[in-house]
């Protein structure tokens, strides 16, 4: 009985991908240091609820719009992954259903607690999230764009903690919707494999996000200088595993290459992160990465 319920447990945080929501943490914490709430000398209870409220709402977020997709894709993974919990019949359909809308609705609720703004863009990834797992991850263009739109929300979910703030550093969401939708690009043929059109199209989009990142430097806050070795760590994990994936666009190569590329979503962000808050900021988030790799070694990432 123990040993069943075990299993079940596993069953429903491999649901969730729990690697995946740790760099769904980094997205916040860029847009909380961002929005200028990280004052060092002024670090306080009050000050980090917005934050503690944010990482739990897009805990919320990320875990229920990964658990739809597994629901949405229940008939094609039965074919393709039938090892996954819901083709193994290890976790009932509905029960995922269930999960997937409450993780949801804890999500928005907990951004309602920071602010309307945070409110709003909660329910706007909480929709494009469904949206890209019922209808646009099988469109070759809007899918990637669709998934972008998500990541790019997040980070301005966690800018929002200082409402105003949205309306001045909106572009920022640009960087992440640009690296997620190379990812999701290249990420359509890690089961039958790809084309080597569409590794090109993810190296130059990945080429315009060190550019972005680097781009950042025209604002009076943001130090470049600090954030260039979060950039060189970032293209070292990522761009070779991504030019593999382009040589030789084999199934086993792509997983490689989209494990890389979610994974090092903390990389970028700690790079965005400390331009704006400091090489000790930088590195707090960089701290997440081996948090996720852990979990990356016992949940599947993708």
């Amino acid at each position: 009985m123990l040993q069943a319920a075990k299993s079940q447990t596993r069953a429903y945080l491999q649901l969730m991908r729990p690697a995946n929501i740790v760099t769904a943490w980094a997205d916040i914490l860029v847009g909380f240091a961002a929005s200028g709430s990280v004052l060092w000398r002024q670090v306080d209870i009050l000050n980090l609820l917005p934050l503690v409220w944010l990482l739990l709402a897009t805990s919320g977020l990320y875990g229920g719009g990964v658990v739809f997709n597994d629901v949405f894709d229940a008939e094609l993974d039965a074919q393709e992954r039938p090892e996954r919990p819901i083709p193994s019949g290890t976790i009932a359909r509905q029960n995922a259903i269930a999960l997937g809308t409450f993780l949801l609705v804890i999500g928005i609720i907990a951004s309602a607690q920071v602010s309307a703004t945070s409110l709003v863009i909660a329910a706007t990834v909480a929709f494009a999230a469904i949206l890209y797992d019922a209808f646009s991850k099988h469109h070759v263009v809007f899918g990637p764009l669709n998934m972008g739109i998500c990541r790019g929300g997040n980070l301005l979910l966690g800018v929002s903690a200082v409402p105003a703030m949205v309306e001045h550093l909106w572009f920022l969401a640009l960087i992440p919707i640009a690296y997620i939708a190379a990812i999701t690009a290249i990420s359509q043929g890690e089961v039958h494999g790809g084309k080597n059109s569409t590794g090109i199209i993810a190296l130059v989009m990945i080429a315009g996000v060190i550019s972005g990142v680097l781009t950042l430097g025209i604002l009076p806050e943001y130090q470049v200088m600090t954030a260039l070795p979060f950039v060189a760590l970032f293209a070292w994990r990522v761009v070779p595993a991504f030019v593999q994936a382009w040589r030789e666009a084999t199934p086993v190569n792509i997983r490689i290459a989209v494990k890389a590329g979610v994974l090092s979503l903390i990389i970028l962000d700690a790079a965005i992160a400390s331009g704006f808050a400091g090489l000790p900021y930088g590195l707090l988030v960089l701290g997440l990465l081996p948090i996720s790799l852990s979990l990356a070694q016992i949940f599947a990432v993708t």
